[in-house]
């Protein structure tokens, strides 16, 4: 793991604002400290114990590396802690194992973490993350019914759904399961729930708005019977889940494709607004494109429940720089396969992957 050099340290002051149709204010996007980490991380578990903020592991390719220069993707256990907006990040503790990909979520005082991945393949294990005492303390959860990465989750006051993912890092299909976990019950057990309409998803979006569930986006897979090649196909559709009649809706579709957006999202009154996202437009250009990739989508989508429609409100300030192919963290780019955290009244967008096979230190802190 290599350290953040003291330069990188001069972006914590920055602001941008940037005018939201929906919420007829405006977006300040802060720059707090960045992961201790000159690479960065994609897929970290993250929440808030305690009033801290806690992000942990995550992969990357170090050193700079690359897939297509032949990097080893690397997953990591380190927990990083920030007290407060203006201190500085300091390693608290590790995972029970290296670990990615998992679904995350605050609730109480706890982080809840459910499967992921690792070098190994995905697991299962699920546990409660809390910062209590100047310590990390875990505590076991119920084991989810089979290993699991790349799913969604959010919270339906003390239950937390999840849905989606996939079972093992080579299955030719995406799961279309959906499960429930009362974390205020006593005993905790993990429901089987009736499923969306459609194919099996995973880095889809989840949200949790007026007591029901959203499942937003996703890819779903396709193998080539020929050749063996699993290919994503992107999913623009929404559904809705609500425990109380325990039936799904289908919702209006997205303009397009919002793969592996921060999640679960933001939502302001009782609209939900997702941030990006993968639209699949430079999938197939990737391995051309290498470094020179433009980074994913910008586009911020509000779905409302009263016009029960989407909208497309305005584009995130990103600042991709002249020598972004080169020098990625000089520049800002909205990432994917991350968190979206509300830690002291602002969301907290915690790394990511800012372009295929490049992740991002830079931890944007969004009012």
């Amino acid at each position: 793991m290599r350290l953040a050099k003291p330069s990188f340290l001069l972006f914590i002051t920055v602001f941008v604002s940037v005018n939201l149709l929906f919420a007829q204010k405006r977006m300040l996007v802060e720059n707090l400290p960045p992961i201790p980490d000159g690479d960065g991380f994609a897929g970290s578990l993250a929440g808030v114990s305690n009033g801290g903020l806690l992000v942990a592991g995550g992969s990357n390719f170090p050193n700079g590396g690359r897939p297509w220069t032949g990097a080893t993707k690397t997953w990591y256990d380190g927990i990083f802690l920030l007290e407060t907006p203006k201190s500085q990040w300091k390693k608290v503790g590790v995972l029970p194992r290296p670990l990615g990909y998992a679904v995350t979520v605050s609730w109480r005082d706890a982080v809840v973490c459910v499967g992921g991945s690792n070098q190994q393949g995905h697991v299962a294990e699920a546990f409660l993350m809390r910062w209590k005492n100047h310590q990390i303390a875990f505590e076991a959860l119920p084991d989810f019914p089979h290993p699991i990465a790349n799913a969604c989750g959010a919270l339906v006051g003390t239950t937390l759904y999840v849905a989606g993912g996939l079972e093992t890092p080579n299955s030719p299909e995406a799961l279309k399961k959906f499960y429930a976990l009362d974390l205020a019950a006593s005993p905790r057990v993990w429901k089987a729930l009736s499923t969306w309409e459609g194919e099996g998803r995973m880095l889809s979006v989840a949200a949790s708005a007026e007591g029901k569930f959203y499942l937003i986006s996703g890819a779903a897979l396709t193998q080539d019977k020929a050749t063996g090649v699993i290919s994503r196909v992107y999913l623009k559709e929404v559904h809705r889940f609500d425990p109380q009649k325990q039936q799904w809706e289908r919702l209006p579709d997205l303009p397009h494709a919002t793969v592996a957006a921060a999640s679960p999202a933001l939502v302001v009154g009782n609209n939900v607004v997702v941030l990006g996202g993968d639209t699949g437009e430079w999938a197939s250009q990737t391995p051309v494109l290498k470094d020179k990739h433009p980074g994913f989508s910008t586009d911020v989508l509000e779905f409302s429940s009263v016009t029960n429609r989407w909208k497309m409100v305005a584009p995130f300030p990103v600042d991709i720089r002249s020598d972004a192919d080169a020098r990625p963290n000089e520049s800002t780019y909205l990432p994917v396969t991350t968190s979206f955290v509300l830690w002291k009244g602002r969301y907290v967008i915690p790394g990511g992957e800012a372009r295929p096979g490049t992740r991002t230190p830079r931890v944007m802190w969004i009012k």
